[in-house]
């Protein structure tokens, strides 16, 4: 069975930085992502590997801020959050998929495995 359990969440000022973690366990994904959703709001795209290591894509509202890498010894993912802001705040959801097309790799609905999500707030 296929688990993905985020973690590294929590309450920071404007400015600071997180890690989030990504645990993939059960098996090995070719893309992964992150998606984030504030209360009320579409879950959205935040950023994704495509395939490697080296493919990274980003929301353009986290460019130059946020950083997207893994492990593959560990099969984890990591998303560096820096200079965050309150509009970061929101349950940030690890994907996966090894079906994923680049097309539509801002889709949630592209990616079949997802976290339970953990909380990052952002205060002010």
């Amino acid at each position: 069975q296929v688990h993905l359990v985020e973690s590294g969440g929590g309450l920071v000022q404007t400015g600071d930085s997180l890690r989030l973690s990504c645990t993939a366990s059960g098996r090995t994904f070719s893309s992964y992502a992150w998606f984030r959703q504030a209360p009320g709001k579409e879950r959205e795209f935040v950023a994704a590997l495509f395939r490697s290591a080296n493919n990274k894509y980003y929301a353009d509202s986290v460019k130059g801020r946020f950083f997207i890498s893994r492990d593959t010894v560990g099969n984890m993912v990591y998303l560096q959050m820096n200079s965050l802001l309150p509009e970061d705040t929101g349950v940030y959801y690890c994907a996966a998929s090894s079906t994923l097309i680049l097309s539509s790799l801002r889709s949630h609905q592209s990616y079949g495995s997802w976290g339970q999500g953990t909380q990052v707030t952002v205060s002010s």
